[in-house]
């Protein structure tokens, strides 16, 4: 079975944990309507801390990508011509269309809210027109202003030198079957030689992402286009919160969740 479940799947368990929890927990910050962005560079955690803060917020973790991949390759959307112009796109390796991922991320965000539902994105909205759009079409942060109130979103940077960015994804292997990541500089620590999963048992293998040439090009893209973000949230009176990302995953959330509880 795969470890990433489809959001729809994801929204029905937080339904039954939330059922659940009024009964048993009495955790006063659980199932908060809140919206989180969480921006850094690559191998910085940042997909990580979303899950961490999902797991004990009852937020959905929207991952951008998944979400596409999930939407294109629905069997429900076989004739839907557009639908099957993206997946052309997505499959070939090419970007799908900014205006179109624009409509149905909003779309999807549209419906979490209603359903009373916070959440927390990992490196996403990417761009400035997915985040603030254009004149004819409402960028992201605007939604989420509008279905859960400016004060209620969270902006984080976890920093980590371009150092720490090239060791991690250069350490880093993936399972072909549960997509757990693992930092396989940990096992080497320890005396280990990785070969199987540790979770599952699968077969680890290396992204072609993860290859350092390729990592000083993914940092710089991100260090420009994040730049630029940040610059027009500041502009719209966001508080950019900066984490330190080289402590130990349970620090760093540690760090995030002081200030989302504020």
């Amino acid at each position: 079975m795969k470890r990433y479940k489809s959001i729809d799947a994801n929204i029905l368990i937080i339904r039954i944990i939330q059922i659940i929890s009024k009964f048993v927990y009495s955790y006063r910050y659980s199932f908060m309507k809140i919206a989180i962005i969480i921006y850094g560079p690559p191998g910085s955690g940042k997909g990580t801390q979303a899950q961490l803060l999902a797991d004990k917020l009852g937020l959905i973790h929207f991952d951008t990508g998944k979400y596409i991949e999930q939407v294109v390759h629905n069997s429900a959307n076989k004739k839907n011509k557009i639908i099957q112009e993206q997946r052309r796109l997505f499959d070939s390796g090419a970007l799908c269309e900014p205006s179109w991922v624009l409509n149905i991320v909003k779309e999807k965000v549209g419906q979490l809210a209603a359903s009373g539902l916070g959440v927390v994105f990992s490196g996403s909205p990417r761009t400035l027109f997915e985040s603030f759009g254009s004149k004819k079409q409402k960028g992201l942060i605007a939604v989420l202003e509008n279905y859960y109130n400016k004060k209620n979103i969270s902006v984080f940077f976890i920093d980590i030198p371009s150092s720490e960015s090239l060791q991690r994804n250069g350490s880093r292997l993936m399972c072909s079957v549960c997509g757990t990541q693992v930092l396989n500089k940990v096992f080497k620590f320890k005396g280990l030689k990785l070969l199987k999963c540790p979770f599952c048992g699968g077969k680890l293998y290396r992204r072609s992402l993860d290859k350092p040439e390729i990592i000083k090009i993914r940092i710089e893209e991100y260090k420009k286009r994040t730049m630029l973000i940040a610059k027009e949230l500041k502009k719209c009176g966001y508080r950019i919160v900066h984490i330190n990302g080289k402590p130990l995953p349970s620090k760093v959330n540690q760090s995030i969740l002081k200030w989302v509880l504020k």
